[in-house]
This record gives structure tokens, sequence and C-alpha cells, in this order.
């Protein structure tokens, strides 16, 4: 009687065991899935922000002798980005991207005839609605991306995810130039 009573109570435990594993293992695949499908959001973003930068390249072209590195920097950029096979990596390159793109809105500024061409003014409307946008699924992602940081952390979880191979994951970050405010030029 003692013996079932004993095998009743090691099933229990081996049953509760394997219950905790498969939540933690379930819960650390949702986290992961979670971040893919909030980067697939903004990807999809930052493919149209891409695809602006032609266009926007040649009004700026056509408006003034622009500094021929930091375009040829941000064509670079996009090509790599569209290139790149990794969030990760789409991640850095968005960055930079956003980095140039500040540059060149920075140095129209300083350039009366480009502010007034309408097809600059109406590009710089579209990039900037891309980037309201891009703000707003950014901050998803960046919070999809903690939990998930948090969840491959927290213990037992972090005995699971690495035998999963599961990572850290890389924010997306905001830039010191889009955190400087220069008040408004005219």
């Amino acid at each position: 009687m003692i013996q079932i009573f004993a095998y009743v109570i090691l099933g229990l435990v081996v049953l509760g065991l394997l219950n905790v594993i498969v939540s933690t293992y379930n819960r650390l695949v949702m986290l992961k899935n979670n971040v893919e499908k909030s980067f697939v959001n903004i990807d999809v973003l930052l493919k149209q922000r891409a695809d602006e930068i032609p266009n926007l390249i040649k009004v700026v072209k056509e408006s003034m002798r622009f500094e021929e590195s930091m375009l040829t920097k941000l064509t670079e950029l996009r090509t790599n980005f569209l290139n790149a096979n990794s969030a990760e990596k789409k991640v850095e390159l968005s960055n930079q991207m956003q980095e140039q793109l500040k540059s060149i809105f920075t140095i129209a500024e300083n350039y009366p005839d480009i502010k007034t061409n309408q097809n600059f003014q109406l590009l710089q409307g579209r990039v900037s609605q891309i980037e309201d946008a891009i703000a707003d699924r950014r901050e998803f992602y960046n919070e999809s991306v903690t939990m998930y940081n948090i969840g491959i952390a927290e213990f037992p979880n972090l005995i699971l995810a690495k035998m999963m191979l599961y990572g850290k994951k890389q924010l997306l970050q905001i830039s010191e130039q889009e955190k400087k405010y220069d008040g408004i030029a005219f």
C-alpha cells in the first residue's frame, strides 16, 4: 500500500514537472513569435521608408549639389536593408538610415530652394508620416523585445531558453538626433 502511494506521489511530481516545462516552453515560443510578428509589422514601414529614399534623393539632387558621400551612404544603407536577412541587421541598418535621413532634413533647412520645392515638401511629408507610424510600431516592437528578453532571463525559463538557443534581441534605438529639439526653423 505504501509503495502504491509512493508511486502516485512520484507520478504527480513528474506530471507537475512536465507541466512546468511545457508551460515554460510554450511561453518562450509565444514571446519569440511575438517579437517576430512585431518586427514583420515594423518591417513593412521600414521598407516603405527605404522605397521613398530614391525619390527623396532625386529631388534633393535636382535642387542642390549635395555631399556625394551622404547620398552614397544612404543608398548603400537602403540596399543593405533590402538585402538583410536577419531582424537584428535590419534594426541596425534602420537606425543608420534614420541618422542619414535626419542629416538630409537638417541640411535642407539651410537651403530655402529645397524647402519651397513642392516635390520635396510632399516627400518630406510622406517620410514624416512613415516616421510617425514607425515610432508607434517601434514602441510595440521594443515592448515585445523587452518582454522576450525578460522571459529568457527569468528562472527557470533561463535553462530552457539556453537549451533552445534563444538569445537576447536588440531594441530599435532612438538616436541622439531624434531626442534633440532645436525648435522650428523658418
